[in-house]
């Protein structure tokens, strides 16, 4: 038994680590289920047929002119399972497509997105999510928080490679390129979505557990892309809360020395003095 779930797990998408990731992995399970049933079918009327109808001396076969019930039987039959394969589809899109509410403990992280949608940027009914920007680079992905400290977005918390979440809270990714055309994904977290320059897409995910996923770029975006490997580590809503108030502290502190050093460069003169255009 633990070897026939091994294997049909190498046959179908990762998933456990969000609820539109679960409903990909469901969707596809439908369909790979039907698939089977067919293709066993199939198969089985192949072989009575070769058994049956195989070459025998004497035996004369059978000359048939078409068959109405048969061609009717197997039209019917493609119909009615293409209809339901699409009227399954379209019942789980919407869950995968559209975001759910963040868990009450983390209603208060989810208010520091950016609060409007649009055809392709889904928000919850509540319209509040979780905003992170994520960034291609070759060959590094780049993560921006909420919490800017200029007015234009400059001065957001960033990191790199490795994206910190709350768990139980809807986070909205806005995904674009600084070079060339990447692909962000985290399987167990959802589809993959690709980071083109100068285009935003958009994806979500929420996390009810804390843990750790691990993804890769999914598109060959030159040498380094091997190396290009993203990371989603969530951790509780007040982990998180504390873990983003570290990283404003770090960089306003920074941005101090960063001042004092351009301080003591602009105040040196003759041989040691340093233009600034």
């Amino acid at each position: 038994m633990g070897h026939l779930i091994s294997t049909l797990a190498f046959f179908t998408p990762q998933s456990g680590g969000s609820s539109n990731a679960n409903q990909i992995d469901s969707l596809f399970k439908i369909t790979l289920a039907i698939a089977l049933v067919i293709f066993v079918l199939v198969e089985a009327g192949l072989l009575y047929a070769l058994l049956k109808f195989r070459a025998r001396k004497g035996a004369v076969a059978a000359q048939i002119r078409g068959n109405n019930r048969l061609e009717w039987g197997w039209t019917v039959g493609a119909t009615v399972i293409l209809l339901a394969l699409a009227i399954v589809t379209f019942a789980k899109l919407s869950s995968i497509e559209n975001p759910s509410n963040s868990g009450p403990e983390a209603d208060k992280l989810a208010s520091n997105g950016l609060l409007y949608a649009s055809s392709e940027r889904k928000l919850p009914p509540d319209g509040k999510s979780l905003t992170i920007k994520v960034v291609g680079r070759q060959y590094i992905w780049q993560y921006f928080y909420p919490g800017a400290s200029e007015p234009d977005g400059l001065g957001a918390p960033y990191s790199y490679e490795e994206m910190v979440v709350p768990t139980k809270t809807t986070i909205t990714l806005d995904i674009a390129s600084a070079d060339v055309v990447h692909s962000w994904w985290v399987p167990q977290l959802g589809g993959k979505f690709q980071a083109v320059p100068g285009y935003h897409n958009y994806t979500w995910f929420k996390v009810e557990k804390p843990g750790v996923f691990r993804g890769q770029c999914a598109l060959l975006c030159g040498r380094g892309h091997a190396r290009m490997i993203a990371t989603v580590k969530a951790v509780p809503p007040a982990q998180f809360d504390q873990w983003l108030a570290y990283q404003k502290q770090l960089l306003s502190e920074a941005n101090e020395q960063a001042k004092v050093a351009r301080a003591k460069l602009n105040a040196q003169t003759g041989a040691g003095q340093v233009e600034n255009p």
